[in-house]
């Protein structure tokens, strides 16, 4: 009785401390998620300019204003006007291939557009003077 008990409080125990390490993941990658909303937001009006602006200074060092405007359009016109979005993972990293050590968030949304119903979009915010700016975005 006594062991069935202890294992009942370890379980418990455990089970708290996982929700605890998600609480704490949901808080280091929330205001990333938020930003990346906002940021895919003015794409997907085609606010490209915008976006670009609002980009992290390493998005913008790679990808000159001019060069993001007809890439983006290039890249999002096939797959048509954005019909929904959800979020399925968002991951803080501190190390990504290719970019400077810092705070990350790799975040992906399965996203559905009115020419292509099944789509990933990667998008990649990085924290810098403490707000979450977008450093790279990829659509699959």
């Amino acid at each position: 009785m006594k062991k069935l008990r202890m294992m009942k409080i370890l379980l418990l125990a455990c089970a708290f401390g996982i929700l605890a390490g998600h609480a704490q993941a949901g808080e280091q990658t929330d205001p990333a998620v938020t930003a990346a909303k906002a940021w895919l937001g003015l794409v997907d009006a085609k606010e490209y300019k915008k976006s670009w602006q609002e980009a992290a200074p390493f998005f913008k060092e790679k990808v000159k204003e001019e060069q993001w405007s007809e890439m983006i359009a290039a890249a999002r016109k096939p797959f048509g006007e954005m019909k929904s979005r959800e979020l399925i993972s968002a991951e803080h990293k501190t190390e990504l291939p290719g970019a400077p050590d810092g705070e990350y968030v790799v975040i992906q949304f399965k996203t559905s557009f009115a020419n292509k119903r099944d789509s990933v979009e990667t998008i990649t915010p990085m924290k810098g003077d403490g707000a979450w700016r977008v450093s790279g975005y990829f659509i699959k």
